[in-house]
């Protein structure tokens, strides 16, 4: 064995560990340059050893990767799900075990591409590992959190997102990787030209996308009411819950077009508190302003996870009274499973609190719902980690849509790094989609964000809160809003298309 060649063990240990430090690279920490020397190593260990451990090292990537990114579910099912310390481990070695075959087969199949045509398959990385990545964001339901493309946020590649999204992102960061190791390998300039180009590309991006402020602003107020998840759901809360939330609102009624509150603030399902919505509903209706409100709604015997406008341009009108079931409404599509959906109900429920945990039944609302209208305002919604799905967005967002609003109920997840995350999330769906986003929460990190991902305003986390921003009004749509993932997509195979033929005309003037 070449001595400089580390043993298969320790390439493993080493692939585990680079994956656990990309922690560092997301929220809070932002550390993004980290991204790429971390790419180069793991190239550069898949290089090392042989094809038949490329998969254990793709594996080991993964498992550091999501053990230490994903780190923040050990609180929620720590504190809520009820069970003993090792059953929560296995559970979440399960979970993480589990996201780890995406890259591991990924980089396996990259590997294998090398075997059968060296430099083609050397270039197909990016491609493959998108490849698995919406199969990560897809299959049995999806979870496509830690995206690469998201520790970019805030550097200057985040240009990018508003053209290729956040999967473009990653797309770049891979062909930064080959570009730099092959041009170091075979001292070839030419390739150290192509990686100075995509670095240098963003700021020549950010001076075509179309989207312009129209000079108009509305002025929004986000209330964050630090209720404990532990009282949350208790019965005996449910008005004083109710009551704090309107207190907190009742000085913006004057002079804001909208007020928002998180995620299931009103936790009394809708057809038991028709009498308090019609009466808020009134309350704001006669200061011409909007209240955006989660609630949970009960339809015949199906409970739905929904947001629903009072007041200013409700569906009853102005002036008419409250009803249930008025039309400007919307009901969360991506169910989180276990928190609002059990797979194999009959059999899981039974087992541990984990799995019976409050309102985890939820039905599903239809994947293309009309944007919420407030204040003559249109707003596309997303409840909490909907917001992570850049395709149901985009499915969502219409022509006349002002903002993004989202809830959330991050309580889950304490002081963790999860709310970071998830913000982090947020701001790149602004920039993918040239639009503010509103993010009310119940103990943060709420936040309002602009056009370009950038936070305008941030309430403290772990506190009674209220933030009170005027939102810029945007016009115009990015490219990624028109054609999603696509773009990324057919672009790596045009790359990859002219290398096959720089190939097959090398090997005929031989």
């Amino acid at each position: 064995m070449n001595p400089t060649v580390p043993r298969a063990w320790l390439s493993r240990l080493l692939a585990l560990l680079l994956g656990a430090s990309l922690v560092f690279a997301y929220a809070p920490f932002g550390h993004s340059w980290l991204t790429l020397p971390v790419l180069l190593a793991l190239l550069l260990l898949l290089q090392w050893q042989p094809l038949q451990q490329a998969w254990q090292l793709g594996f080991s990537f993964g498992l550091g990767w999501f053990s230490a990114g994903l780190s923040w579910i050990f609180v929620s099912i720590d504190t809520f799900g009820g069970m003993p310390i090792y059953a929560t481990i296995g559970v979440l070695a399960l979970l993480f075990s589990y996201l780890s075959l995406f890259p591991a087969t990924a980089l396996w199949l990259w590997r294998r591409a090398q075997s059968w045509q060296a430099e083609l398959g050397y270039w197909s990385l990016p491609l493959i590992w998108l490849l698995f990545e919406q199969l990560r964001g897809t299959l049995l339901t999806g979870f496509p959190w830690l995206q690469l493309g998201y520790t970019q946020t805030d550097s200057w590649l985040s240009s990018y997102a508003a053209w290729l999204g956040v999967e473009g992102i990653t797309a770049v960061l891979w062909l930064l990787a080959l570009l730099i190791l092959k041009g170091w390998q075979q001292r070839r300039l030419l390739l150290a030209g192509f990686a100075l180009i995509l670095v240098c590309l963003p700021p020549v991006l950010d001076l075509l996308k179309p989207i312009e402020r129209n000079g108009e602003h509305a002025k929004i107020a986000l209330i964050q009411g630090n209720i404990a998840q532990e009282l949350k759901w208790n019965p005996d809360q449910y008005w004083p819950n109710f009551t704090r939330y309107r207190n907190l609102s009742v000085p913006y009624l004057a002079d804001h077009d909208i007020v928002i509150w998180p995620e299931s603030a009103v936790t009394m399902p809708e057809p038991f508190t028709d009498n308090a919505l019609s009466e808020l509903h009134q309350e704001f209706a006669e200061s011409q302003t909007a209240l955006i409100t989660g609630i949970i709604d009960i339809q015949a015997n199906d409970y739905f996870n929904s947001m629903i406008v009072l007041g200013q341009d409700a569906d009853a009108g102005v002036l008419e009274p409250y009803r249930h079931g008025h039309s400007n409404r919307y009901n969360k599509h991506q169910l989180l499973p276990i928190g609002e959906f059990v797979p194999f109900e009959d059999l899981l429920r039974p087992l541990a609190p984990l799995f019976d945990l409050p309102m985890s039944s939820f039905t599903r609302g239809a994947l293309q719902q009309a944007p919420l209208r407030a204040s003559g305002l249109q707003l596309t919604a997303a409840i909490c980690y909907e917001i992570a799905f850049s395709e149901l967005i985009r499915q969502n967002l219409r022509s006349a849509s002002n903002f993004i609003v989202t809830v959330s109920n991050d309580t889950w997840f304490g002081a963790s790094h999860g709310p970071a995350q998830h913000l982090q999330i947020a701001r790149m769906r602004a920039i993918e989609f040239g639009r503010p986003v509103l993010r009310a929460t119940n103990n943060g990190l709420t936040a309002v964000i602009d056009e370009n991902g950038r936070e305008l305003a941030r309430a403290a986390q772990f506190e009674v809160a209220t933030l009170s921003t005027k939102v810029p009004i945007v016009q115009g749509f990015t490219w990624y809003q028109m054609t999603g993932s696509w773009s990324i997509f057919v672009l790596l195979l045009t790359i990859l298309g002219f290398i096959a033929l720089s190939v097959v005309k090398r090997h005929e003037n031989q």
